[in-house]
């Protein structure tokens, strides 16, 4: 049975070595970087070798949200818009807004599907707040939660149409966060009548298939653990006030914001209730290690499991992307050919 960890892959080609953990331990997904995507055709080859490696039709996830999150990138893919964008025309005309968003779910889902990718972590639901990390910044919708709920339903519905199943992130909403929690752990001192602000995109949207939580301490929730192992965020928060029933994986738990070592993370994430375990970098060893340190699915998280992986099934008929593109295009003069004309930011590390 399979085991409740999403795992990443070192480079481009599956060695030899990682076929043989992976079939051995049998993580329940994948996950590619920009370090495992180069070409269209190398990548269907990985995507094909990595099913094969656990025998079983799983899912792969990448991060591929547009502007500077953009795994399949330039200049073998094009550029899509920063989030921000949409949240701009959303005020001056709501309707090609939410027509545009949908469009740019829809054309990035025909890229990952053409390459055997079928989940992205994506959308993304934070608030773009003031004095906040530039870590979210510009891949925010906007500051104000209306508008990203509504523009959260339009790209979480353009990914479905193409086949692929999206990921909220990050719960229960960290745009106040002040630190990059790849660097530190950040603390989030709102109230919980603020909070509710930031949970409005997500509890919109709360019929997606999975849910992403991030490494942050929310004091009024819980002072002391971050929410990727608070089980008063995960069970009281997330599941009951907000009454989410979907998929919850954690971020990167080698992000350092989280400075413990991996059996005490992977003892905490489970024990607040997390469904599945995300690991995104280190070597062998240590995947090998975290893997054994995750239970196997089973129950309700199995059960949340399979509804995601049915979630977003091949549509019965494939929409023309040049279609998508000149309707994208009449909407916001975003050309296909733009592919440089957003860079992505020189200070993101490995993890970008």
């Amino acid at each position: 049975m399979s085991v409740a960890c999403v795992i990443d892959v070192a480079g481009p080609v599956l060695t030899v070595q990682e076929r043989r953990l992976f079939a051995a331990r049998d993580p329940w997904a994948f996950i590619l970087f920009g370090r495992s995507c180069e070409t269209p055709a190398q990548i269907r080859a990985l995507c094909e070798d990595l099913r094969d490696s656990v025998g079983r039709a799983c899912l792969i996830f990448i991060d591929q949200e547009g502007g500077r999150v953009q795994r399949l990138a330039p200049p073998v893919w094009p550029r899509l818009p920063a989030l921000s964008f949409y949240g701009r025309l959303w005020q001056d005309n709501p309707a090609n807004a939410l027509e545009a968003c949908n469009l740019h779910h829809q054309i990035m889902g025909h890229m990952l599907t053409d390459v055997g990718i079928d989940a992205n972590c994506a959308p993304c639901l934070d608030l773009r707040l003031e004095g906040a990390s530039s870590a979210i910044g510009d891949r925010a919708l906007s500051a104000d939660p209306v508008c990203v709920a509504e523009l959260g339903r339009a790209g979480l519905a353009g990914l479905q149409a193409s086949g692929v199943a999206g990921v909220l992130k990050h719960m229960p909403g960290q745009g106040r966060a002040a630190l990059d929690s790849h660097e530190a752990l950040p603390r989030i001192a709102a109230s919980k009548e603020v909070l509710e602000q930031d949970l409005l995109p997500f509890r919109t949207n709360q019929s997606a298939p999975m849910g992403m939580i991030g490494h942050v301490v929310f004091e009024a929730l819980d002072p002391v653990a971050p929410a990727s192992q608070s089980a008063p965020v995960v069970k009281h928060w997330i599941r009951e006030a907000m009454g989410f029933d979907g998929l919850l994986m954690t971020d990167d738990l080698t992000m350092k914001a989280l400075d413990q070592p991996d059996a005490v993370k992977a003892t905490r994430v489970f024990e607040a209730g997390i469904d599945i375990a995300m690991r995104c970098h280190g070597t062998l060893e240590e995947r090998d290690a975290f893997l054994q340190m995750c239970p196997a699915l089973s129950g309700p998280s199995l059960t949340r499991a399979m509804r995601a992986e049915a979630y977003a099934p091949k549509p019965a008929v494939t929409l023309d992307p040049d279609q998508l593109w000149a309707r994208f295009t009449e909407l916001t003069g975003w050309e296909r050919a733009m592919t440089l004309s957003i860079s992505p930011d020189p200070t993101r590390k490995a993890w970008a």
